[in-house]
C-alpha cells in the first residue's frame, strides 16, 4: 500500500468517525430535553459553544489565550444591558453581545498577536484582568450584584423563549450553527493556512502570507463566537455577573477544551459536557467541584494524552488504517 493511499484511508476513516459522532450527537441533544432538565442542557450547550470558540484559536491556530472570559462575560454584560435598561429583543441584544466580543477582540489581538507563546498568553490575560476589574467599577454592571431579571421576551417578536422547550430549541439551533461556522472556517482555504501557521510559522511566512492578519482574524472570529455564546448565556439564565469575566472562567475553557481533545471538533463538546456534568453534580454533594475535576484531568493527562475525543480518534484511525494495510 502506498503512503498517499494509507494517508487518503486515514483521512476517510476520520471523516466517517467524526460524522457519525455528529450525527449521534445531534440526535442526542434533540432528545435530551424531554430526558434531562433542559437547563442544564442549555448551560452545557453555551459553555460547549464557548470551549469549541476557544479551539478555534489553540488547536487550529495554535494561540494559548488566558483571557477568552472577557469576551464569554463581556458579551453576558453588553446583551443583559440592552435587553433589560434598553428594552431590546432577545435576538438584538445576542447580537450586540457578539459585535462586542469581536470589536474587544480586535483591540487585544491587535495587541496581543506581536508576541509568541508565554507572551502572547500574559497579554491576554492582563487585558482579560482589566477588563474585569472595569466590570467591577463600571455603573452598568451593577458590581458584584450582576445585572440581574434579564427578560427573555419573544424571539422576533413571536415565540415566547420563557416556554423552556421554546428556549431549549433556541439554544440548540445558535449552537448548532456556531459549531457549523467553526467547521466551515477550519475546512476552508482560511482553515488550511490556520493549520499551516500552527506547524510552521516561519514557513508560512516564507510562502508569503501576513500571518499577522491570519492570526488576528482567528482571534476575532473566535472572540466573536466566544461572546455568542456568553450572550445567549446571559439570556438563558435572565444576569450576567462578574463570574463571567474572571480569569477562573478562561481557566474552565482551557480545561474543556484539554480535556475533550484539542484540534477536534467534538471534543471540546466532550470535554464541556464532562465539565458541567460534574460541576451540577456535585454542586450539592459538599465535595469540591475543583479537586474533583482536578483529578478527572490528571488521570486524562495520564492516559488520554490527546484528550478524550482525541484518543478515540487515533486508535480508531489506527485500526481502520491496519484493517485498511489487511486488504492489501
Amino acid at each position: 500500500m502506498s503512503e498517499a493511499t494509507f494517508h487518503e484511508e486515514r483521512a476517510a476513516a476520520s471523516i466517517r468517525l467524526e460524522r457519525g459522532l455528529v450525527a449521534l450527537g445531534i440526535l442526542a441533544l434533540v432528545a435530551a430535553p424531554f430526558l434531562i432538565y433542559p437547563i442544564f442542557v442549555m448551560k452545557m450547550l453555551c459553555f460547549a459553544l464557548f470551549a469549541c470558540a476557544f479551539n478555534l484559536l489553540l488547536g487550529y491556530t495554535g494561540l494559548l489565550s488566558f483571557g477568552h472570559a472577557a469576551f464569554f462575560g463581556g458579551a453576558a454584560y453588553f446583551c443583559a444591558y440592552a435587553v433589560k435598561a434598553w428594552g431590546w429583543p432577545p435576538e438584538a441584544g445576542i447580537l450586540l453581545g457578539t459585535a462586542g466580543a469581536a470589536l474587544m477582540g480586535l483591540v487585544m489581538g491587535f495587541l496581543a498577536i506581536r508576541r509568541q507563546g508565554i507572551y502572547f498568553a500574559m497579554i491576554t490575560l492582563a487585558m482579560a484582568q482589566m477588563f474585569y476589574f472595569f466590570c467591577v467599577q463600571a455603573p452598568f454592571t451593577e458590581g458584584e450584584d450582576g445585572i440581574q431579571g434579564v427578560a427573555r421576551g419573544h424571539l422576533f417578536g413571536i415565540v415566547d423563549l420563557n416556554v423552556p422547550m421554546n428556549m431549549y430549541f433556541f439554544v440548540l439551533a445558535i449552537f448548532l450553527l456556531g459549531v457549523f461556522a467553526i467547521w466551515r472556517i477550519v475546512n476552508s482555504p482560511f482553515g488550511m493556512i490556520l493549520r499551516s501557521i500552527r506547524e510552521n510559522e516561519n514557513r508560512a511566512i516564507s510562502l508569503g502570507y501576513s500571518v499577522g492578519r491570519y492570526k488576528l482574524a482567528a482571534f476575532v472570529m473566535s472572540a466573536a463566537l466566544a461572546g455568542l455564546a456568553g450572550a445567549v448565556k446571559a439570556i438563558v439564565f435572565q444576569f450576567a455577573t462578574l463570574t463571567d469575566v474572571t480569569w477562573q472562567m478562561s481557566g474552565e475553557v482551557i480545561l474543556m477544551t484539554l480535556l475533550g481533545g484539542i484540534g477536534t471538533m467534538v471534543g471540546p463538546v466532550v470535554g464541556a459536557g464532562l465539565v458541567v456534568g460534574l460541576e451540577n453534580t456535585l454542586a450539592t454533594s459538599g465535595f469540591p467541584v475543583t479537586i474533583a475535576t482536578g483529578l478527572i484531568f490528571m488521570v486524562c493527562v495520564l492516559i488520554f494524552r490527546r484528550g478524550i475525543v482525541g484518543e478515540i480518534y487515533v486508535r480508531w484511525l489506527v485500526r481502520a488504517s491496519g484493517q485498511g494495510g489487511n486488504k492489501h
